[in-house]
């Protein structure tokens, strides 16, 4: 720090139940701030990477709930007040990792608090009825999630004015920031680890999905339109949806379950290219394949609008239907794409590059905070 001063910095963190898209920011976030302890509402050390369990690790008292390990998000009512009452300690900068509620923490008084958003809770917003629906829950028990997501919905809102500075993930997330909270998100894209990635050249004719198989990942669009023109699709994943999807694919689709990630690069390194039918925040997934020369064919909304580039990395569909899929790889096949060039797109998403905006991004506004407190 310019000012010779060094910050005392805390991390938050929803939860610690895996190695996901958020897990790997917090890891860089770790790896930035090596003294910063990490609060959360649940921590599972076994289950996340050396570097984060290195830090000192303080969860909720959600930690001690009943079954709490595999069914945690049953506790959602419970969520706000839980990371309300973590206790920070005497710090000057806290740094917050966001998909859930871990933004409403309460910051101690003159702390400066910079919270990086993976997306606001989809849950209680976007997709409420994704998750919730009579047919998974029963009408009763709806109607008393609808007032629980209302009240939740409310104190997200609330909470919005503890953060001094949004991170957002992507536009598409700033967008949400905006208006669901009337703020604004500077913009710093998600680390993708390219360098575990080699450019190929190899081409087995088959199109690739990675993707966990839940509904709104929109898997079954891939399988529809490979159905309809008869390309072969692999479909690497798992989850709730693995039997529909199962019973409505035809010969050509083959399912293979979650593979190591050596067999996942393999894919990604030998695939015709890659299909991404859902809306998501952001999208690791396509950066991935990108990061092996592999042009990618995505819904063209969400995330996926500002990783893909028509003509340069891949092609988008405007309409989230088997059919513009399908029209999409038709016209896909008339194009010609750049190994190289796709290759060197992804590489703008390269963890160093986010590691680097992050340090820059606290520097410059720890400056700004601490320079007013001396004025």
């Amino acid at each position: 720090m310019s000012t010779g001063v060094h910050p005392r910095i805390a991390l938050v963190h929803d939860w610690l139940t895996g190695m996901r898209g958020g897990e790997k920011c917090l890891e860089v976030f770790c790896e930035l701030y090596p003294d910063a302890p990490v609060h959360t509402l649940l921590a599972f050390p076994e289950r996340v990477s050396e570097t984060i369990r290195s830090h000192p690790l303080y969860s909720s008292f959600l930690q001690k709930m009943p079954a709490v390990e595999t069914r945690y998000r049953h506790y959602l009512p419970l969520f706000p007040v839980a990371i309300e009452r973590l206790k920070l300690g005497d710090i000057d900068v806290v740094l917050s990792s966001s998909h859930a509620v871990a933004k409403g923490v309460r910051v101690p008084p003159g702390a400066l608090h910079i919270s990086y958003v993976h997306t606001p809770m989809r849950y209680v917003w976007d997709m409420f009825d994704q998750y919730f629906s009579p047919a998974t829950v029963g009408s009763l028990q709806l109607a008393v999630i609808r007032l629980v997501a209302a009240r939740i919905r409310r104190w997200d809102v609330r909470t919005a004015a503890r953060v001094h500075h949004f991170i957002a993930n992507s536009h598409y997330v700033a967008e949400r920031i905006h208006r669901i909270y009337g703020r604004d998100a500077a913009v710093i894209h998600p680390p993708v680890e390219t360098a575990r990635f080699l450019p190929s050249l190899r081409d087995d004719g088959s199109f690739l999905v990675v993707s966990a198989l839940v509904p709104y990942k929109r898997v079954d669009l891939a399988v529809a339109a490979a159905n309809r023109e008869g390309f072969p699709l692999r479909v690497i994943g798992d989850g709730p949806e693995r039997a529909r999807l199962e019973a409505i694919a035809g010969p050509t689709v083959r399912f293979e379950g979650w593979l190591p990630d050596a067999g996942i690069e393999e894919a990604y390194a030998t695939c015709h290219a890659l299909l991404f039918p859902g809306e998501e925040d952001f999208g690791i997934v396509p950066v991935e394949a990108m990061a092996c020369g592999k042009p990618v064919i995505a819904f063209g909304r969400g995330g996926a609008t500002e990783t893909v580039i028509e003509g340069l990395s891949g092609t988008l569909f405007p309409e989230q239907s088997a059919e513009s899929l399908s029209e999409a790889i038709i016209r896909f096949e008339t194009l010609h794409f750049d190994a190289a060039a796709i290759r060197a797109h992804a590489e703008t998403f390269d963890r160093e590059v986010f590691r680097k905006r992050i340090a820059e991004f606290v520097n410059e506004k720890w400056e700004e905070w601490s320079s007013r407190s001396r004025g």
